[in-house]
């Protein structure tokens, strides 16, 4: 969230001001307002107001100690004074001086509902701008019991609960909020992480990574649920698969890494189109260990070419075992080598066995395998229905928002 700032310095001048021209009556009085103002007092606060609308407010704060000065002054021509003093003194930079008249006029009764609300917010900026938060939260608070759509006056509130410690005020303010911004997630982040509040983080992390997909947020929303308690390792490709999709794969080790476990889930295609991106961006090929990537490609390649002998011997002993696992890594080999519908059927026929050792992580692999056959709808409404304790339900949860654009 971008600091706050005070309103421009015009507009709040155009609120509080007054008419530096205004007619005399008389030789008794000035008509600043529906009440008439003594002479001894209207005189020195209409030159006050002169010397202000010619840019002297040093000048005119000085002339109005003449009006301060007379004796027994009716409420509305202290409320004048005050309001001529709120003007000049905000002109000047005596934010002090302003504060306190800005407080009197307010307090006066005599603003109507819109000035009430500008001159509050004034206030409220004059407080923050000289850090003292307590008077800020209250003129804030009030300008959100009057108004509570106030959504800038909320924001500005929100800030300041923050700047001055008050975490878990702010965090209310911000769980409260319809819709947040990037800032205000970010916010909201640095406040759990304040916290110690794990959960919330990662769930701020989401939405950043969600609707602001930055690879500093998904970078550590992949560290973070690999280093949860109770992962599986058995996910640790899927994890590589989301790494290589958002851009995060850039290391040979992870390239060669991704390579190997494809090839013993028994999806060459795959491996091969994992090590021709690593050769692409320049990470594998190069130096000392080149002569290793070219081993692996020489294996995928090899892989590749045994898969399709293969194929028929590897479904006949998966349904005569009735081995789900087998069959489904089958078929998610085909829709891979670019054999969406027989590798989708096989995959459905796995599912039905109903013998899979670990059923939500095969969800997963199903929901990931419909979109890489172009089934991108049903494989989202797929992965939403993953659940499981060993990071399947945040796997699939990610899969969903890296697939969300």
């Amino acid at each position: 969230m971008t600091k706050f700032r005070l309103a421009h310095l015009g507009l709040v001048m155009a609120a509080i001001g007054f008419n530096a021209a205004a007619p005399m009556v008389g030789m008794s009085s000035v008509a600043y307002a529906a009440d008439a103002v003594r002479a001894e007092i209207g005189k020195p606060l209409q030159e006050a107001q002169k010397l202000a609308a010619s840019g002297k407010n040093k000048e005119a704060l000085a002339k109005l100690k003449e009006a301060d000065a007379v004796g027994g002054k009716t409420d509305n021509e202290k409320y004048l004074i005050e309001r001529t003093r709120a003007s000049a003194a905000m002109a000047a930079g005596d934010y002090d001086t302003a504060a306190r008249a800005f407080e009197t006029v307010i307090n006066s009764g005599k603003l109507s509902a819109g000035e009430t609300a500008k001159f509050s917010e004034a206030l409220a900026g004059i407080y923050y701008r000289a850090k003292d938060y307590p008077k800020a939260i209250t003129w804030f608070q009030r300008i959100l019991k009057d108004n509570p759509g106030d959504t800038q006056a909320r924001e500005y509130l929100t800030q300041i609960y923050y700047s001055s410690g008050k975490y878990a005020e702010a965090a209310k303010e911000l769980q409260n909020a319809k819709s947040l911004s990037e800032s205000q997630l970010g916010m909201l982040a640095n406040i759990q992480l304040k916290q110690n509040d794990k959960v919330g983080y990662v769930q701020t992390l989401e939405k950043l990574a969600g609707s602001y997909p930055k690879t500093s947020y998904w970078a550590d929303l992949l560290q973070r649920v690999v280093a949860k308690p109770g992962f599986s390792s058995t996910l640790n490709l899927d994890i590589l698969r989301l790494k290589l999709a958002l851009g995060l794969l850039t290391k040979p080790s992870d390239f060669m890494e991704m390579g190997q476990l494809s090839l013993q889930t028994g999806n060459p295609a795959e491996a091969l189109k994992i090590i021709d991106e690593g050769y692409k961006k320049g990470a594998l090929g190069q130096g000392s260990d080149a002569e290793r990537h070219k081993r692996l490609k020489d294996l995928a390649l090899k892989n590749e070419a045994d898969f399709a002998a293969k194929q028929a011997t590897t479904l006949a002993e998966a349904e005569k075992n009735k081995d789900a696992d087998a069959m489904f890594n089958l078929g998610f080999a085909l829709v891979s080598a670019g054999k969406a519908d027989q590798g989708m059927k096989l995959m459905d026929q796995a599912i039905k066995l109903g013998t899979a050792k670990r059923p939500e992580e095969m969800k997963l692999h199903y929901g990931i395998g419909q979109i890489n056959a172009g089934k991108k709808a049903a494989g989202i409404s797929t992965l939403k229905s993953v659940k499981g304790s060993n990071g399947e339900a945040e796997v699939a949860r990610y899969f969903v928002l890296q697939n969300k654009g």
